[in-house]
């Protein structure tokens, strides 16, 4: 049973609040590491702690409450000036901060969180009387005592508390191949912590998860302007349909003269201009500025930079971008991903950035922008870059690739290869990976989205990845193509153009029929051989598909046009290769085909040789 039963509402509104503040606390910290005199951000700090520590009250929640209020002491002295923020010192609050996010997991899960670790609360207490944490906030005062034997080593604590080995602090950064994860060994570790492979902090805290998938269910925030201009919208429609309805009555009486008719016309016209106003309202009611997911980042950077020895700067742009709400959701896990790596293995150690020319601080930049239809998501880093050559290589030696394949690709075909499953030599369990480590993963859920992905890179340069994705999935552009008489609709956004199927220009290469396009061979794929309708028609039309994986050709019968389909999924039932379905203005059902799920099927193996059926010679 619930330990907050009747209080359900009140806290799922605290773990809101709560959570936005101390996201909030974690920027702030990352920008006081750079600034740490800066009273106005340690007054904006111990002001969000104050917060969370009073809703944790009010909900009886004692030990965050001891969390908190120990860490909030941290910050009333630091910006009183009896204590100076050091490098240990932010890692110990980092760690509260991780703690107290754990205990937010708790009371989503419907219990009181347990008591932090009795050594993070001992070091915190030690912090606040300046032992143990390098004080030179008062030059008079005499030099800060060794830490107590009971005392724990606070990097080894960070350890216990968040699940990472200790940050590297005078360390050496042993770094391995692009396929593994560097290793990090504190000289204040213990030797069977330094033994273990570098490990990032988790993608989400003790039952953060079930937090995030309780508030996707639940909860939107929505400006009050939008939600007006929704409500003035409906009354508009209900206006023009008594309207409509007064003019059906004169109609359905004998009165069709022109002005009657014209009058009809344009209620008509009035009604549909409302109803697209209405349905845009609806969908921005949906659009949440990407800034809400932008802000978990610099910590995430920060943290694992400092463990690897690195020191990275994690810019930010765009954040005002309005996205889809289930989209910011969706990418959350995607960009956390491409984040490690550009801080992993993008950019480069100090010595190697020195040996470079480069400045001492990388710069990994994180934007969002809005281009027409889509929005545009770019990952860059200012690291030591991707080589082709390098990438080809390794592909055909993991056996993804054969060596004839690997000298027909250009070096975009070519970064487009660690998005393999399988590219990376990686052996050990690790959430930091060499670059192409889950991009897989990535690029499918990117797909999921139906969105792209694109990945430049220039060796001691650095690399860029953009992600472009539709404004909302409520809405897809659709390309309707027949079979027959029977519509399909394709995503536009797969879609590069249409031609014709001409039998003479059609090759048999590999056993396979192609079609050459601008110096391009591509496979030709029927639709219907895909959906397993029988093969008694010749398809006239071909259309250029672009996924992340290959170009090819679908051979249809004809097309009906374009549309913005409005996605109805099928909850029940969801056959194969089949995203969901919409309705045609003509009231007819139209299914909308998921591509890869239909490439991805063993029946299609043998369609590409389909215009062997038809004596093509």
């Amino acid at each position: 049973m619930s330990d907050f039963a009747g209080m359900e509402d009140l806290l799922q509104d605290f773990l809101q609040e709560a959570s936005d503040l101390l996201s909030d606390v974690d920027n702030k910290l990352v920008d006081l590491e750079k600034t740490p005199d800066d009273r106005g951000l340690l007054n904006d700090i111990f002001r969000g702690f104050h917060t969370i520590k009073g809703g944790a009250g009010f909900l009886n929640a004692s030990e965050l409450v001891t969390l908190c209020h120990r860490t909030e002491n941290l910050f009333d002295k630091l910006r009183n000036g009896e204590l100076h923020l050091t490098p240990e010192l932010m890692d110990l609050i980092m760690t509260a901060t991780r703690g107290v996010r754990d205990m937010f997991g708790d009371l989503a899960s419907g219990t009181l969180p347990k008591a932090a670790l009795p050594e993070l609360i001992r070091a915190l207490e030690a912090a606040a009387r300046g032992e143990g944490i390098s004080n030179t906030a008062a030059p008079a005062a005499p030099a800060a005592p060794e830490a107590k034997a009971n005392e724990p080593d606070w990097t080894v604590l960070h350890a216990a508390v968040t699940g990472q080995p200790a940050a590297a602090q005078g360390g050496e950064v042993v770094a391995h191949d692009a396929g593994e994860a560097a290793t990090v060994v504190s000289p204040a570790a213990p030797a069977h912590a330094a033994a273990h492979p570098q490990a990032p902090a988790p993608a989400a805290p003790r039952g953060a998860r079930r937090m995030e998938e309780k508030a996707r269910e639940t909860t939107i925030r929505v400006d009050t302007s939008r939600l007006d201009q929704v409500l003035n919208l409906s009354g508009e429609i209900g206006l023009t349909k008594n309207r409509l309805t007064s003019l059906r009555a004169d109609i359905l009486a004998g009165r069709n003269d022109s002005d009657t008719l014209h009058a009809l016309d344009q209620a008509v016209s009035q009604l549909d201009l409302l109803v697209s106003d209405l349905q845009n309202s609806v969908m921005k009611t949906r659009m949440q500025p990407i800034g809400r997911l932008f802000q978990k980042y610099p910590r995430i950077a920060r943290d694992l930079a400092r463990q690897l020895g690195k020191d990275v700067e994690l810019v930010l742009a765009g954040e005002e971008t309005e996205v889809d709400k289930t989209m910011i959701e969706d990418l959350s896990d995607p960009l956390i991903h491409l984040i490690r790596n550009a801080v992993d293995h993008g950019v480069e150690d100090p010595a190697e950035r020195a040996a470079a020319g480069k400045p001492a601080k990388s710069l990994v930049r994180l934007e969002a922008r809005q281009e027409g239809d889509h929005i545009v998501l770019i990952v860059a880093d200012d690291g030591r870059g991707m080589v082709a050559d390098r990438i080809r290589a390794k592909a055909v030696e993991k056996g993804l690739i054969t060596e004839e394949e690997a000298n027909t690709l250009d070096d975009r075909q070519s970064f487009n290869l660690i998005l393999l499953p399988g590219f990376s030599t990686k052996t050990e369990i690790s959430d930091v990976s060499g670059r192409g480590v889950g991009m897989d993963v990535v690029k499918t859920n990117i797909q999921k989205l139906n969105g792209s992905i694109e990945i430049r890179s220039e060796p001691g340069k650095g690399s860029v990845f953009l992600i472009s994705l539709p404004l909302t999935l409520a809405i897809l552009p659709v390309l309707l193509v027949l079979l027959e008489d029977q519509p399909f609709a394709l995503p536009l956004s797969l879609v590069r153009e249409i031609l014709p199927i001409d039998r003479e220009s059609v090759q048999e290469v590999g056993g396979k029929s192609t079609l050459v396009v601008r110096g391009e061979i591509l496979p030709i794929i029927s639709l219907a051989s895909l959906l397993g309708w029988p093969r008694n028609r010749y398809p006239e039309y071909g259309v250029l598909m672009q996924t992340a994986e290959r170009s090819f050709i679908l051979g249809v019968d004809s097309f009906a046009g374009r549309d913005d389909a409005v996605i109805k999924s099928l909850e029940d039932f969801r056959p194969r290769g089949v995203a969901g379905v919409t309705t045609l203005s003509n009231g007819q059902i139209v299914l909308i085909l998921d591509m890869k799920e239909l490439l991805s099927d063993g029946a299609h193996a043998d369609s590409t040789r389909l215009l062997s059926d038809f004596s093509v010679h």
